[in-house]
């Protein structure tokens, strides 16, 4: 994986969303190549005929190439960047899985659940060595406005990157700066790129305590929203969320040094710095769908494998229990049952030495 400066990569990026568009735009206008594929259909047909315009942070107008397939958008890529949402990530991988190459790289954005540890097995048991690097969060925000349509709001200072296997980690964190710039910093294994992520910590609450709003559509800015309550109840999934991660060598910095890290904020507790946030910005408007990705995401990816982690690992997670318990009853919905990987993944008959051993 060691390029020579200014290389030039072909991305195949598999999805046509907010995230895999702003990163097609970005890719092009840096001067690498990006090919979109639309795994849930045709979400990406008309930049075949017309060009990809993004605004924002990152203005420009630029072609993309479309593949028909998870075996073009392989055959024709140098690397392969993932960016849909987790529900999807494994029906995607095992598509891709027949038509990745020995030393391909896949970037995995934003990793959960330990997807990554999903596709980087599932090759080696297909006789591939590939490299898998992920990332907690996505380097770039963005709104996709059109099929042809992309805001680009904000490009991240800082994106942690972990690597299967783990000896490839500089490697991919070098490529990773090639391809979106500087910023990039090594993570100690994929499992603390998953638990970085606070999005399931702190939407998980906020839905579950705002469900009525969503239900009736109603504009409801998240801060305002965010409760002395309910940021109580999100402090509350967050020291679990620590603890787990402890449990595994892990050492996390409270969701505030977050908030503080990504939005600049001043204040010490969290119900001030939603505040604090909302007096700021005004906003953005919580979820008006009950499908929304605060539920059908950060619920069976991010709070409940949190809750299997606590059970592989002895350590309590009440809180978190709590609120999936909450989530699928007034959804109706058992978001435990959601998660496809967990399964795979064999984490109910693991341990943490056999667990951190795979990674």
């Amino acid at each position: 994986m060691t390029e020579p400066a200014g290389k030039r990569y072909r991305v195949g990026i598999a999805g046509a969303g907010a995230i895999a568009f702003a990163s097609a735009a970005w890719l092009r206008q840096v001067g690498h190549g990006a090919m979109l594929w639309s795994p849930g259909g045709r979400g990406a047909e008309a930049l075949r005929t017309q060009p990809l315009e993004a605004s924002g942070g990152q203005p420009c107008s630029v072609t993309v190439e479309v593949a028909d397939d998870a075996a073009q958008l392989c055959l024709g890529s140098d690397v392969l960047l993932i960016a849909l949402p987790v529900n999807g990530h494994k029906r995607v991988m095992d598509a891709l899985l027949p038509f990745l190459r020995d030393g391909q790289t896949v970037i995995v954005s934003s990793m959960a659940s330990l997807s990554s540890l999903y596709l980087y097995e599932s090759a080696l048991h297909a006789g591939l060595r590939i490299t898998v690097a992920s990332f907690g969060t996505t380097v770039l925000t963005a709104r996709r406005e059109s099929g042809t349509q992309v805001k680009v709001m904000t490009r991240r200072k800082a994106v942690g990157v972990s690597a299967l296997p783990g000896a490839n980690l500089g490697k991919a964190v070098a490529l990773c700066t090639a391809l979106f710039g500087d910023g990039f910093f090594p993570q100690q294994n994929t499992l603390a790129s998953a638990l970085a992520n606070v999005n399931p910590q702190s939407h998980g609450p906020l839905a579950v305590f705002n469900w009525s709003r969503i239900e009736r559509a109603e504009n409801w800015p998240q801060y305002h929203c965010m409760t002395p309550g309910v940021a109580r109840a999100i402090e509350a999934l967050d020291l679990e969320r620590r603890a787990v991660a402890k449990a595994f060598g892990i050492e996390l910095g409270p969701i505030e040094e977050h908030f503080a890290r990504s939005f600049g904020t001043e204040s010490a507790r969290l119900e001030d710095i939603a505040a604090e946030l909302h007096a700021k910005r005004g906003g953005p408007p919580g979820p008006v769908r009950t499908d929304t990705r605060f539920v059908t995401e950060d619920m069976p990816y991010g709070l409940a494998f949190i809750e299997a982690l606590g059970q592989l690992a002895g350590v309590p997670t009440p809180a978190t229990r709590t609120i999936v318990d909450a989530a699928s009853l007034v959804s109706g919905t058992d978001y435990r049952q959601q998660n496809d990987l967990l399964a795979p993944l064999n984490l109910a008959g693991e341990t943490v030495a056999g667990l951190l051993a795979r990674l």
